[in-house]
């Protein structure tokens, strides 16, 4: 087990791309993969919805998880945005220390 870990979240076209420049901007993240858009289908409130989002998948430490999850709350425009953390098994030794280097 390492200490990385993959944050996903969604969010709206407009605000995708600048969310993930400043979490690597902060240093909250290494990377962060913007996929292309997509159609998301949800109940909130009893209905059920239907939007454009781009998913996001956030390379992160845990001991930042906090603080990435604070700063996604800042930046998104959803009441309640996506926020699911994934554990990374193992990885390539490099790319594990590439991934710690570019967070603080």
């Amino acid at each position: 087990m390492t200490d990385i870990v993959l944050v996903l979240t969604t969010a709206p076209e407009p605000i995708a791309e600048p969310m993930a420049r400043s979490l690597v901007d902060e240093r909250l993240a290494a990377c962060v993969n913007v996929h292309a858009p997509m159609t998301s289908f949800y109940r909130w409130h009893g209905e059920v919805q239907q939007d454009g989002e781009r998913q996001l998948v956030i390379k992160t430490t845990r001991a930042r998880v906090s603080a990435v999850q604070a700063r996604v709350r800042e930046l998104h425009s959803y009441e309640l945005p996506e926020f699911l953390v994934v554990a990374v098994e193992e990885g390539g030794e490099g790319y594990i220390d590439w991934v710690k280097s570019g967070v603080r």
